[in-house]
């Protein structure tokens, strides 16, 4: 196959948003065993969006996020976050109540959850004037917060441990959000172009919280996250999966083996392909605080909330270019 080579002269702005993927995609696979000498950028720019995080010590001395952040510490942005034609894109269909505290149940996870860190993580995409008074909190893995140095990166985006959920979701005054990928990193091995399944039949310990806590549930559908990345071919049953199975046993996150483009070529390479991703916000599901939740309890509620998914999905898919005669797979 040929390599297709990128243009020799592209705009300034199209290159710093290459970087400034590179640079995410880099900390996402690298930043954990990478020595501190080649930590060198503090100031992270998630360029398809074009806002900033600023890492920030407070008085207590512990890293925390200043979040949301305006744009104007950002060199690209002259102050006001970029807007460019294949950034991600936050659509809001119900206004959320600042008063509740929610469990935002986001899907599909894909490879690298691109699509909850643009949106979730920064104000790339506005969630703060969407959906004014709340505060996103997206929920990793423990594995992830016992790395040195990538815990406080992650960190400084809002990510939370997901044995945090139970802080953010039982605080008083509400306006928190606790987003969680339902699907988890087994999920991630289903991720490539045309993908829609689903691991979320047997997963009911999001449904449990938020009737613990009597947060609103609320179905977040990311078209376009599946696009970003090819994989190897690993169907069930093959020895690619097999052992990514396996060591995800062992491990406690998934392997998958993804590819797309390059820096300087479009042919192969760790960075995502340009594709836009439209996340959209589903309508809130209330819920009563049940502290002790029944497992019919925690089964209709379940199953109410797979309706209101597969809704959601079914609603958008033609606005953002998936084929009509195609649904969701849940397994």
């Amino acid at each position: 196959m040929p390599i297709r080579f990128a243009p020799l002269r592209l705009p300034l702005r199209r290159r710093l948003q290459t970087a400034a993927v590179l640079q995410w995609v880099f900390s996402f696979l690298a930043l954990g065993t990478a020595p501190p000498d080649l930590i060198v950028c503090p100031l992270v720019v998630f360029g398809e969006g074009g806002c900033c995080i600023r890492w920030c010590t407070p008085p207590c001395g512990v890293l925390a996020p200043q979040y949301p952040l305006p744009c104007s510490c950002c060199p690209l942005s002259g102050g006001a976050p970029l807007s460019p034609p294949l950034s991600p894109q936050l659509v809001k269909t119900a206004p959320l109540d600042p008063s509740r505290n929610y469990l935002f149940g986001f899907h599909p996870h894909g490879v690298l959850v691109a699509g909850a860190f643009g949106n979730f993580c920064t104000e790339a995409t506005g969630f703060g004037e969407l959906f004014p008074g709340l505060t996103p909190h997206l929920l990793m893995l423990p594995f992830w917060f016992r790395l040195p140095l990538f815990r406080d990166y992650i960190m400084s985006g809002g990510e939370r441990d997901k044995a945090s959920v139970s802080y953010l979701l039982g605080r008083e005054g509400g306006g928190q959000v606790a987003v969680i990928a339902v699907g988890g990193p087994p999920e991630s091995l289903e991720a490539r172009p045309g993908a829609l399944t689903l691991q979320i039949l047997s997963r009911k310990g999001f449904i449990k919280a938020a009737l613990q806590h009597g947060a609103a549930l609320v179905p977040v559908f990311s078209f376009g996250e599946n696009e970003l990345f090819h994989q190897v071919p690993n169907p069930r049953g093959s020895l690619v999966r097999a052992v990514q199975e396996r060591l995800q046993k062992l491990m406690g996150l998934a392997l998958p083996l993804f590819h797309a483009r390059g820096v300087f070529q479009y042919s192969f390479g760790l960075l995502p392909f340009r594709s836009p991703i439209h996340t959209v916000v589903g309508a809130p599901i209330l819920v009563p605080r049940t502290p002790c939740p029944s497992r019919e309890a925690i089964d209709r509620l379940h199953a109410t909330y797979l309706e209101q998914l597969i809704a959601l999905f079914e609603e958008n898919k033609t606005k953002y270019g998936v084929p009509p005669e195609k649904h969701l797979n849940l397994i």
